[in-house]
Parts: structure tokens; C-alpha cells; sequence
């Protein structure tokens, strides 16, 4: 089944907003989108709306392919739920060890933060500990209104402020 435009603008919105994030507060990442993760040891698999290397963005510099056997998972996974729910994947995330998922359920954007092998909310991102779930549910909650060059603005303006300058 093929997103929705709804979804699909919601899921481009958090990955762009992921990406400024880390230009603004001068972190590299690699956004991989919605890649294919497999591991034939565990026989499963998983596709996330968008999935970014963050904190392990240095060591995945420069490869052409993932290999989920080696590589590490994913720092940061990205699901949008507002047609169908995502929770039935989470213990998917847990068993490749994605340690951070953000999900929108069309009203807020909930952070989960892997912990003891389960799924915790946070108030926090480990990804950029200076975001909260209230944030990035206050940045798309404006990008529904705003035309997308002032939401950029406001946003990078906002993670400036975060990073000292």
C-alpha cells in the first residue's frame, strides 16, 4: 500500500526537520530514508518512513551499501502514524537495536528511547539532547500553517538558539 500525501508530507517534514537540526547544531548525519534493514540471523526485517545514522554518522561515511549483519542499525527511526499504527514494529526496532524512534500519531510526536530491550517515551531526544517531544511536535504543528520558507526560518533560527549562537 502506497503513503498517503498526508503522511507522506508529515514523514518528509520530520526528516527535514532532522536534517536542519543537524546542520544548525553542526552534527553530520546520513539520512537513509525509508531503506530496507534485513537480518537473515534474526529473519526479519524492517522499513521505517525515514531512518538516520546520527551519532554512528562517521562510520557510515561513505559507504554505497548497508549490511545489517555488520553494520549498526539506525540511530534514529521516523514512523508517522496516522492511517495505520507502527507500534506492531517496535520490537522489530528492538531486536536490530534502533535506539531512538519518533512517532507521529497526527496530533503530537512522541519520542522512544530503547531501553532494557523495550520501548520507553521520552521528553528527550538522545539523538540531539537538545529537543523534546513538545518541540518537534510545536515545529510540525506550525509547518501545517506556515508556507515552508518561514517554518525553515523559524526552525533554523530556533536551532541556532540551541547550539550557543
Amino acid at each position: 500500500m502506497s503513503p498517503s500525501s498526508e503522511r507522506e508530507e508529515y514523514n518528509r517534514t520530520l526528516a527535514l526537520l532532522v536534517e536542519v537540526l543537524a546542520k544548525e547544531l553542526r552534527m553530520d548525519i546520513r539520512n537513509l530514508g525509508s531503506t530496507t534493514f534485513k537480518r537473515e540471523d534474526l529473519q526479519r526485517g524492517f522499513e521505517a518512513d525515514s531512518s538516520c545514522y546520527i551519532q554512528t554518522a562517521e562510520r557510515m561515511s561513505g559507504r554505497s551499501h548497508v549490511d545489517s549483519a555488520v553494520d549498526p542499525p539506525p540511530d534514529l527511526v521516523i514512523e508517522v502514524d496516522i492511517t495505520s499504527t507502527a507500534l506492531s514494529k517496535f520490537p522489530v526496532y528492538a531486536h536490530f537495536g534502533v535506539p531512538e524512534i519518533w512517532r507521529y500519531d497526527g496530533k503530537r510526536v512522541a519520542i522512544f528511547k530503547l531501553t532494557g530491550g523495550q520501548y520507553v517515551e521520552s521528553e528527550a531526544s538522545a539523538a540531539f539532547p537538545e529537543v523534546c517531544n513538545a518541540d518537534l511536535s510545536y515545529f510540525l504543528e506550525q509547518a501545517k500553517f506556515l508556507k515552508r520558507i518561514a517554518w525553515l526560518g523559524i526552525l533554523r533560527s530556533w536551532a541556532r538558539q540551541k547550539r550557543g549562537g
